[in-house]
């Protein structure tokens, strides 16, 4: 069915040529401000430039045609200088419910409808556990995913495991010389952890190697780069690459252990992947990319043999893509990955890089480079940068193990949604199961709806205390809402009502304003899809929860006597309910039934 902004466009085009002969392409329509009266807006000033006349008696005459054409649209309007605003008609959002009370899908596109976009995110080290940073990639990740899904867009969801590199290697040596062959089973511990502990344990050393060879007379410069334990870890990349049988044995075991115990924490953290890259298995591509891009004049070599890409004309510099030896950048693997990707997904028209703000400028290297080498697909590329997520205790440190472990922020929200639904005391008549499924799913849409509703492009300061307060811009808020919106229908359900497909006349004040919002439901979905942000979803669920607890505190619901009411309240408040669990699902967030 149309939006109420394109029944609006179609009448409002059709009265402009009825009374001006003007044929118009574009009508510029936006939500009436808040004080004035009127739901949309129509903006009389681009009119002008095919009208000639006073901008305010052209909103009038237009106002007057639609008042006397099209009641059942709009009831009412006012000009305020260049500025028509219109009410909207209550039949017409009466008629509107009607048309989508069965429709279980409201404001989702079809699916599949659109063409196949691949998302990448996560994208870890096999050196460490995943840590609050990465929280705020899978989530942002995962929910533009579901977004672009809801939108209509095939999508693919893959990630690019950091696998191979010096700081693989560091972890691999410092397990060989203080881990005495332990394992995940032997400590019990997660191997992601495990691994990471070995991470932190070769810094320590190595800084205490350096501070030894400072003392004997080095230099710090000469300290770092000839610390035995460093020089070792060097030694261990040196013979991965050579494809050492020791050396890749042990690479592989203990990142089978950091994979095992990604899988722990994805899951706990409701995020999944339809495939998986890895940069052991993608470092070597690229080459051939660079061989066709210097036979076509996009790169050139420099008299060292090292090969470039001269982006001066764009305003950026020159990019190195394949160094003297012959061995590539990451560059040279970015482009020979996202080239591969196209060729394992041939219907992908599109990618989305899901990547720390600290990344901005080789992302627009890469998509420049890539569009110049002439992939049509190159221009639908798009990096979703994001800001640092920081805690009030300041900036996290991997090698110096000041990180907040994943799983340990999970547990530790779950833990808070215990003890305020213990003190909140709703929770009569749950087995403990129940219980401890319910603290998981508040305590996970907490961290969620604290991280998904901020601007991917902002800063982030955390506060899982906040995060989890029943009241104001909350998760718990908005499932505490979808709670209530079910104990409703459950309720309505009991009464034994026969259900009526009648419909009121006119409509509460409170009641049109939730419709308003519903109405805006589809264009919502479209517009985060479009700009890559869960938190538009956010931010519009939170605004129609706002509006639904004014409703519920104004508006008697059950205890309406007027049966046609009755049903049509109860109709509104499912609809709501609906919306609010779709919007949450694009945010990879679980509603309960019961709070």
């Amino acid at each position: 069915m149309l939006t109420l902004q394109d029944t609006l466009k179609q009448h409002i085009t059709q009265v402009v040529q009825q009374l001006y002969s003007v044929d118009l392409e574009t009508v510029e329509l936006q939500q009436t401000r808040k004080d004035f009266t009127g739901d949309i807006t129509l903006v009389i000033f681009p009119l002008l430039r095919h009208i000639k006349g006073n901008p305010v008696q052209i909103g009038e005459q237009i106002g007057d045609y639609l008042k006397k054409h099209a009641g059942n649209l709009v009831s009412d309007f006012n000009v305020i200088k260049g500025f028509l605003n219109l009410v909207i008609a209550d039949s017409y959002y009466i008629d509107f419910l009607d048309q989508i009370r069965e429709n279980k899908h409201f404001g989702l596109a079809a699916p599949n409808s659109k063409e196949a976009i691949l998302v990448e995110y996560s994208s870890p080290n096999t050196n460490k556990p995943l840590h609050l940073g990465h929280i705020r990639n899978n989530l942002l990740g995962y929910s533009v995913a579901e977004i672009l899904k809801a939108a209509g867009h095939k999508v693919y969801k893959t990630q690019i495991i950091n696998d191979r590199g010096i700081h693989i290697c560091k972890s691999m040596i410092a397990w060989q010389r203080f881990g005495n062959g332990e394992t995940p089973e032997s400590t019990g511990l997660k191997g992601d952890k495990l691994v990471g502990n070995y991470y932190v344990a070769f810094d320590k050393a190595y800084k205490e190697e350096i501070q030894q060879l400072i003392a004997e007379g080095k230099s710090k410069e000469e300290a770092e780069k000839q610390a035995p334990i460093f020089v070792a870890a060097q030694e261990m990349l040196r013979q991965w690459e050579a494809g050492d049988p020791e050396v890749i044995s042990l690479w592989k075991k203990m990142n089978g252990w950091v994979y095992d115990g990604f899988a722990v924490t994805y899951k706990n953290l409701g995020v999944d992947f339809d495939s998986y890259y890895y940069e052991s298995n993608t470092y070597l591509l690229g080459k051939d990319i660079v061989e066709r891009g210097l036979a076509q004049g996009v790169f050139f070599k420099k008299e060292d043999g090292s090969v470039w890409c001269d982006l001066t004309a764009d305003g950026l510099d020159e990019k190195l893509v394949l160094r003297a030896d012959g061995t590539s950048v990451y560059i040279t693997q970015d482009m020979g990955t996202a080239t591969q990707r196209v060729k394992d997904y041939p219907d992908v028209k599109g990618m989305v890089y899901t990547v720390g703000n600290e990344q901005d400028y080789h992302f627009k290297v890469l998509f420049l480079i890539l569009k110049k080498l002439g992939y049509d697909w190159a221009s639908h590329l798009y990096h979703l940068s994001y800001g640092m997520v920081d805690l009030p205790s300041g900036k996290m440190k991997s090698r110096e193990g000041t990180v907040v472990d994943a799983d340990d922020l999970i547990a530790e929200m779950e833990q808070t949604a215990k003890e305020i639904s213990q003190e909140l005391g709703k929770l009569d008549g749950y087995t403990e199961a129940q219980k401890e499924a319910l603290y998981h799913t508040i305590g996970l849409g907490a961290l969620k709806y604290y991280i998904l509703k901020v601007d991917p492009k902002k800063r982030i300061l955390f506060d899982p205390k906040e995060s989890i307060d029943f009241q104001g811009n909350t998760g718990p808020f908005v499932q505490y809402t979808y709670a209530r919106i079910q104990s409703i229908l459950r309720k309505y359900a009991e009464m034994g009502v026969a259900d009526s497909t009648a419909m009121p006349d006119t409509l509460h004040e409170k009641e049109k304003a939730l419709l308003k919002s519903i109405t805006l439901f589809p264009a919502i979905v479209q517009e985060a899809a479009e700009e890559y942000s869960p938190a538009v979803i956010a931010n519009y669920v939170y605004d129609l929860v706002k509006d639904f607890n004014s409703f519920y505190q104004n508006v008697s619901i059950l205890g309406e006597k007027e049966p046609v009411k009755l049903h049509f309240r109860v109709v509104l408040c499912e609809k709501i309910g609906e919306i609010i669990a779709a919007s949450f699902k694009m945010l990879g967030i679980q509603v309960p039934e019961r709070m």
